[in-house]
């Protein structure tokens, strides 16, 4: 083994219990120092959930909230404004209380395929039925982020960003099974390649302001780990108890190509001691064979976002996935 033994770091996926963002975006710091990020609060309303939140980045497009969901329409108007409401507060919060913080920090927004699969278009039905909506959105949204990143290094220039592009919507598109407006079918499967087109389209265009990395979150059932490899990410996290042998092979071939994975460990639905958490891991990574040095590349987090939990709860699964890194780092490595 040569080089630097970095041990395995820990952090959130993103979404947390309550409404208050400045307790959130403490917690996140003091509870995250090896990467801290930008909470999420869906309690606060449709506006501050994940579909919402991301809409407020779309460059050139605009929305408003129907009974059946988010929308896109001619212009802006209050459903679109209340969407950036929460995150400019969340960014004039984080750039208050990250004054003077130099390090790395997450920023987690909806990926191109979610969105396209949970907005409408304005006569009706999911952006995924057409191929136009689907390519417009996946521009809109890369130059949002990359707008949000260019604000944020102006706000906190001593912070390495990263965007982390949830997903779970993702293994749905591929497989077909997206129900139309009606219910009574499914959105035809999109191709792969279109697939991976647009992600690393997105990816790409992130990259280009100041190399900022992308990671891609899918906690589902069939998250598609080698497309998302070869379409650029840098990283991707997932949930260990939706895996496959073929998966597991799959991440094996991430870490020895020195990108990173994060892995969701911790169940949400029932909690777990340190220990418990840490052997899930390192039974893995020992049973893929790789050098003990990949923990470096390794993140130990929850299963998905925390927002389902109480906040003493979701506190605990914090300290018990940080906890869970040092005990993987210490077993790798020693």
């Amino acid at each position: 083994m040569t080089g630097e033994q970095r041990p395995v770091r820990s952090t959130g996926i993103g979404s947390w219990p309550g409404t208050d963002m400045a307790s959130a975006i403490k917690i996140a710091f003091a509870e995250c120092p090896d990467l801290p990020y930008l909470p999420e609060l869906p309690a606060r309303g449709s506006h501050a959930q994940l579909v919402g939140r991301s809409t407020a980045l779309l460059a050139g497009l605009f929305v408003d909230l129907q009974p059946a969901g988010w929308r896109l329409t001619d212009g802006s108007g209050r459903d679109h404004r209340q969407a950036i409401a929460p995150l400019r507060a969340g960014l004039d919060l984080l750039e208050e209380l990250a004054q003077g913080y130099q390090g790395p920090l997450k920023i987690a927004v909806g990926g191109p395929w979610t969105l396209a699969a949970s907005i409408e278009r304005p006569r009706g039905d999911r952006l995924l039925a057409d191929y136009g909506a689907r390519r417009d959105v996946g521009q809109s949204l890369a130059e949002g982020i990359m707008q949000l990143i260019a604000e944020l290094r102006r706000r906190l220039p001593a912070v390495d960003y990263l965007v982390q592009l949830d997903e779970p919507s993702l293994p749905a598109v591929l497989a077909g099974s997206i129900a139309t407006a009606s219910g009574f079918s499914r959105h035809r499967a999109v191709d792969i390649p279109e697939v991976s087109a647009t992600l690393r389209y997105v990816i790409d265009r992130v990259a280009a302001v100041d190399d900022t990395p992308v990671a891609v979150h899918c906690c589902a059932n069939g998250v598609p780990i080698a497309l998302l490899d070869r379409a650029g990410a840098q990283g991707i996290f997932v949930d260990v108890d939706q895996l496959t042998s073929q998966d597991w092979d799959a991440i094996g071939t991430v870490l020895e190509r020195d990108h990173w994975i994060g892995m969701g460990a911790l169940p949400t639905n029932r909690m777990l001691t340190p220990d418990q958490v840490a052997r899930r891991v390192v039974g893995r990574i020992r049973d893929l064979g790789l050098e003990p040095d990949v923990a470096g590349q390794l993140l130990v987090t929850a299963s998905c976002g925390l927002a389902g939990l109480s906040e003493a709860d979701a506190l605990m699964a914090l300290r018990t996935v940080r906890t869970a890194a040092s005990i993987v780092t210490e077993e790798l490595l020693r």
